[in-house]
């Protein structure tokens, strides 16, 4: 047995058969290899910078994680630059393949639909170099994709499983004063990939019903798989490196605000993602200046770090939070740092006293996750997935609405009483225990598995 495990490691990516094609009869089989289709956002981009978010971590994350369960991934991305190779190994049993769609520089997301055809005729001279049967589903994110998907999966003969991410009604219901609705094109482009995919998966019970009610989705083709969070990076971390023992959000906190040259009395409400009106960053700020209005002697102990790059509409005025710190009298206060790497970024959750999650639509939210497995509590809208994500009361507090004197109030607890932070923190990570990617990969195993079984079944009934 050990030598015959021993020549399937040997084999190059793309060739090991793993245990579906060991499978006994009347067991499932799991895909063999998945094509999956990321087409505006590339998965080896900087989150927080571009277009670059959850989405990106989401997928890297369960890629990786699929594979470990032997389903191999291929990622279709359109390439950015000329500089690219064809194909990029992510992690074993992930490859990224870079497909030339459009100038590689300055083409904004609202103008990728043009570029569609060009992005599916990549993937089908990808396709094309195989023999048949090479992908045995595909995995498409975000709408985009999904057109791209849909027509792939048709093609191929294989189920298209589609996540949505986030939804143009949903947002459009939602919008954040200055913010750009989503045009119909998209509204109608989801409504088709919604009737063309065999299986939909929605992050939570209230998208599953988003999708019912807004697009009329078939409740038997929606799965909730709740997204993950990578708690070998994301966790406290004690002087040293060492992880923490129950008791140490304290000293991680202590010592994350060391490595980062940050006060160790000061109050840090973080906020962390990209710079756009949908996030909301600005309530942050007028929430800080709400706190000094009450009592100006805050003033020394507050830092208000936010970190990340201007996204989306937030393009159009880049400068705009930093001439609202200046407006508000609080730019001193303010630090603005450029999106940085996972394991900075984890430094930062740590740091900081509570994440400040102000979106006006969040389909999960997983950096409140990521903070909150760091033991950091955070403070979110009562939007979307974020109530599933923060434990009101628990692990954090949620807010209805997005009036600034109310996130004030929910950050006047933690100035009131220092050792709230770090109290919650503990719930906190415990919490996000409860998110790792090990289960997301396996339950999107089985959305994948039983996409397959009822294709096979149509066949059968088309041909008697």
């Amino acid at each position: 047995m050990s030598q015959y495990v021993s020549r399937l490691r040997s084999r190059p990516h793309g060739q090991f058969p793993g245990p579906s094609r060991l499978r006994l009869p009347g067991v499932p089989r799991r895909p063999r290899r998945v094509a999956m289709l990321s087409v505006h956002t590339s998965p080896l981009h900087q989150p927080g910078t571009g277009d670059a978010g959850g989405m990106n971590v989401y997928i890297v994350e369960l890629a990786r994680k699929l594979a470990a369960l032997n389903i191999e991934v291929e990622i279709f991305t359109r390439a950015t630059t000329g500089t690219l190779p064809p194909a990029v190994e992510l992690a074993p049993g992930v490859l990224v393949r870079h497909v030339d769609a459009g100038p590689y520089e300055g083409l904004a997301k609202e103008e990728l639909p043009a570029q569609l055809c060009a992005f599916t005729h990549g993937v089908m001279q990808a396709w094309a170099g195989h023999r048949p049967g090479y992908y045995d589903l595909v995995h498409s994110h975000y709408w985009l994709s999904g057109h791209v998907g849909w027509l792939a999966a048709e093609r191929w003969g294989v189920p298209l499983v589609h996540a949505m991410h986030t939804m143009a009604k949903v947002k459009n219901a939602a919008l954040a004063v200055g913010d750009t609705p989503e045009p119909a094109a998209r509204v109608i482009g989801e409504t088709q990939i919604v009737r063309a995919a065999d299986r939909l998966i929605a992050n939570t019970a209230e998208e599953s019903d988003e999708l019912v009610r807004h697009y009329e989705a078939d409740p038997g083709k929606v799965a909730v798989v709740h997204p993950g969070v990578n708690l070998e990076r994301f966790r406290p971390l004690a002087p040293g490196g060492a992880d923490a023992d129950d008791g140490g959000v304290a000293a991680s906190r202590a010592a994350a605000r060391a490595r980062l040259g940050l006060p160790q009395d000061a109050v840090i409400p973080l906020f962390a993602g990209r710079i756009q009106p949908l996030k909301a960053p600005d309530i942050l700020l007028r929430a800080t200046a709400a706190l000094l209005d009450e009592d100006p002697s805050l003033r020394s102990r507050l830092v208000v770090p936010v970190v990340g790059g201007p996204s989306g509409s937030g393009l159009t005025k880049p400068e705009g939070l930093q001439k609202l710190a200046a407006r508000l009298g609080i730019a001193d206060l303010v630090q603005f740092r450029p999106p940085v790497g996972q394991e900075r970024l984890a430094d930062w959750y740590r740091a900081a006293s509570v994440l400040v999650m102000p979106s006006y639509s969040e389909s999960f939210g997983l950096v409140a996750i990521e903070a909150q497995a760091c033991g950091t509590p955070v403070v979110a809208a009562a939007v979307g997935g974020l109530p599933v994500a923060v434990r009101d009361g628990i692990s954090g507090f949620l807010v209805a609405g997005h009036d600034p004197a109310d996130y004030a109030r929910a950050l006047r607890r933690f100035v009131a009483d220092p050792e709230l932070s770090a109290r919650m923190g503990h719930e906190a990570a415990r919490h996000a225990q409860s998110f790792g990617w090990d289960t997301a990969a396996a339950a999107t195993g089985d959305v994948y598995t039983a996409a397959m079984q009822e294709r096979r079944r149509h066949l059968r009934s088309l041909h008697g």
